[in-house]
């Protein structure tokens, strides 16, 4: 398994670089993974999709799908991809410190 050095702290990724260990991450590497993936600033929307993802995540084992995220989060699909465009649910899975959601390519 290959690691990277995010903010200072030395984390475990995969080969498409998304976190293989929830428990090496903090917020400050969901900022820089959010800068990396396109997103300048997180909001207090971002975060409450985020947190919702690592919950749910901590609860089935694997990242939840766009479905799970709008239903659990109250946040609309339109609002979503607005949030995390081109590929929601794989982008906050990777600023969430979670692994790829299963179906996405």
């Amino acid at each position: 398994m290959a690691t990277r050095t995010i903010c200072g702290v030395t984390v475990q990724v995969n080969d498409e670089g998304f976190m293989t260990n929830p428990a090496e991450w903090n917020k400050d590497i969901a900022v820089e993974l959010a800068k990396e993936e396109g997103i300048a600033e997180l909001t207090p929307n971002h975060w409450k999709v985020i947190d919702f993802c690592r919950q749910s995540a901590a609860t089935s084992g694997a990242a939840p799908t766009i479905r799970t995220i709008t239903s659990g989060s109250g946040i609309s699909t339109k609002e979503l991809f607005s949030l995390f465009p081109k590929g929601p649910a794989k982008k906050v899975a990777k600023i969430s410190g979670l692994g790829k959601p299963e179906g996405c390519v």
